[in-house]
C-alpha cells in the first residue's frame, strides 16, 4: 500500500511530466512562429530559464505568461546565438558529408560535438549567470561543458537512451518530450554545477569578509553566521570561470 507521501510524490512527479511537455510545446510554438531562424534562439532561452528557476529554487509560475516573459527578456542576444549555431552547425554538417577524406569527416564530427555542448549550456549560462557578451556567454558554455565532462558525458547517455527507448516503443511522445528531455538532463547537470559555483563564492565572499571583519583582540569569540547560499547569483563572468 501506498503512503499518503508515495501518493504526493506521485502527484508532484506527474506534475512535473506535465510541465515539461507543456514546455516542451510551447517551445515548438515559438521556435514554429519565429520560422526557426527567429524562434529557436529566444525559445531555448525561454525554456532554460524557467527549468533553471524550477530544478535551483522550486518556483513554479504559471507556465505560458513566464515563457512569454522569458520569451521577451533577451529576444535579440537569445536570437543571436541561435543564429550563431544554426550556421555553426550548417558549415560543419556540410563538411561531414562533403569532406573527401575520413580524417576531415571525424574532425567536423568532433566539431559537431563540441556546438552541440555549447548549445546545450549557453542558454542556461544566460538564465543563471550574470556573463555579459555573446562571446563570452559561448565560452562559459564551453568551460561548463568540458570542465563537467562526465556530468555532460552521463546527461547525454542518458537522453540518447530515453530518445530510443521513445521512438522505438512511443515515436508520438517524441512530439511531447522531443526537446523537453534534452532540456531538463541539462537542468539537472546545471543545479549541480551552478549551485556548486553559488556555494564556493559564497565561501570565497565570507571568507573575505570574516578576514576584513576580524577582531584584533583575541578574547572575542564569537563565531561568523552560516551565510545563505541557495539564492546566491553565480558569477562566472570572475573568478570561476576566467
Amino acid at each position: 500500500m501506498f503512503s499518503f507521501e508515495g501518493f504526493v510524490r506521485i502527484s508532484m512527479f506527474l506534475r512535473g511530466v506535465y510541465r515539461v511537455a507543456y514546455l516542451n510545446l510551447l517551445w515548438i510554438a515559438a521556435t514554429a512562429l519565429g520560422l526557426v531562424i527567429f524562434g529557436i534562439g529566444p525559445a531555448s532561452y525561454a525554456v532554460a530559464a524557467y527549468i533553471d528557476r524550477w530544478f535551483r529554487f522550486g518556483e513554479t509560475p504559471p507556465v505560458t505568461r513566464t515563457f512569454i516573459a522569458h520569451l521577451r527578456a533577451q529576444y535579440w542576444q537569445a536570437a543571436a546565438i541561435g543564429w550563431i549555431l544554426l550556421a555553426a552547425g550548417a558549415v560543419v554538417i556540410t563538411n561531414i558529408f562533403a569532406a573527401s577524406s575520413w580524417i576531415l569527416q571525424f574532425a567536423n564530427v568532433l566539431a559537431l560535438v563540441v556546438i552541440a555542448i555549447i548549445a546545450a549550456y549557453v542558454f542556461p549560462v544566460m538564465a543563471a549567470t550574470d556573463v555579459r557578451g555573446i562571446h563570452r556567454r559561448i565560452a562559459a558554455a564551453t568551460l561548463i561543458g568540458f570542465g563537467s565532462l562526465h556530468w555532460t558525458i552521463v546527461a547525454g547517455a542518458a537522453v540518447a537512451a530515453v530518445v530510443w527507448l521513445l521512438a522505438a516503443f512511443a515515436a508520438p511522445l517524441l512530439v511531447l518530450f522531443g526537446a523537453g528531455i534534452p532540456a531538463t538532463a541539462v537542468g539537472f547537470v546545471t543545479r549541480i554545477i551552478f549551485d556548486q559555483l553559488a556555494a564556493e563564492a559564497a565561501n570565497a565572499e565570507g571568507g573575505s569578509a570574516d578576514a576584513a571583519t576580524a577582531p584584533t583582540s583575541a578574547t572575542s569569540t564569537s563565531s561568523p553566521r552560516a551565510r545563505e547560499t541557495s539564492r546566491v547569483h553565480v558569477h562566472l563572468a570572475r573568478g570561476t570561470s576566467q
